[in-house]
């Protein structure tokens, strides 16, 4: 009998990754606890408030850490506590997948290093199509915090660094899911690579008001209100992910005009910090 348990919190977009494979996201504070008890047995039980987390995905992600002599007499129960609303593009699969990765190979794999683990995860989400390039960015924006710029096709780190703790990261969680066709974001390439330079040279607040024009005008958002957000003292607004959650960055005295625009949509809004806290796995 072996328990482990696993912190780590959220991210929002600076560029999405679609168009040309490489991103890079933001960590936020909202965070997802994940604790594995083995025992002798079979089976994987999960066990969650959260009906949209994917069982397929964990259970490919306990295939890719676990050995198989010792998947085979091990009872696996995941129990799994997230703020982080799901199918909205706030990276909460990547977060899910890493999860259950560290407390995986905490347990199975204690050798394992930081790569391997986010690794395990990102084959995870290609393999249950929960993701089209595996979403480096993201898993590295929730795993190391801060601002993280990756090739996601070379699974490699750009740039890394710390975001400013002295601002605050105000959601739009819309009423409704839809979503536009998010293939038709490699008509836009040439745009996303702009905006991935911007984000390569630190420059990444310009990076995420770009991603968010160009995401918004192909996935079927308004990107009117990204300039609206600007306008009124957003430092960068973007469609987080593939949407549709919308993410604005500011100053803390500029929070109630972010909160004003976003209360004449259908929705609601959630607030949150920036994090650098790498996350953390032990055993209980």
């Amino acid at each position: 009998m072996a328990t482990a348990k696993a912190k780590l919190h959220g991210a929002i977009s600076i560029v999405n990754a679609i168009a040309t494979g490489k991103g890079a996201a933001l960590g936020i504070s909202l965070k997802t606890e994940t604790i594995l008890k083995t025992s002798p047995g079979t089976g994987i039980f999960l066990k969650t408030k959260n009906h949209a987390i994917s069982s397929r995905l964990i259970n490919k992600v306990i295939e890719k850490t676990v050995p198989k002599k010792d998947r085979e007499k091990t009872k696996f129960e995941i129990s799994l506590h997230t703020e982080i609303p799901t199918g909205y593009g706030l990276k909460s699969s990547s977060v899910i997948s890493t999860a259950v990765a560290m407390v995986c190979a905490k347990l199975f794999r204690p050798k394992w290093n930081d790569s391997q683990i986010l690794l395990a995860g990102i084959e995870a989400s290609i393999e249950t199509k929960v993701s089209i390039t595996g979403a480096y960015d993201d898993a590295c924006g929730c795993y190391f915090g801060g601002f993280a710029v990756t090739d996601n096709y070379n699974r490699k780190i750009i740039k890394f660094e710390r975001g400013p703790q002295n601002l605050a990261v105000v959601i739009f969680i819309p009423r409704s899911r839809k979503r536009g066709k998010v293939k038709n974001l490699k008509n836009l390439k040439t745009v996303f690579e702009q905006a991935w330079d911007f984000a390569k040279n630190s420059d990444y607040w310009n990076a995420m008001t770009l991603n968010g024009l160009a995401t918004s005008s192909i996935l079927n958002s308004d990107p009117k209100i990204i300039t609206k957000l600007i306008e009124i003292g957003a430092l960068g607004a973007s469609i987080s992910g593939n949407g549709p959650s919308i993410a604005a960055v500011v100053k803390r005295k500029n929070i109630s005009n972010i909160k004003k625009v976003f209360s004449s949509l259908e929705g609601r809004t959630i607030l949150s910090e920036i994090n650098n806290k790498k996350a953390e796995v032990y055993e209980l």
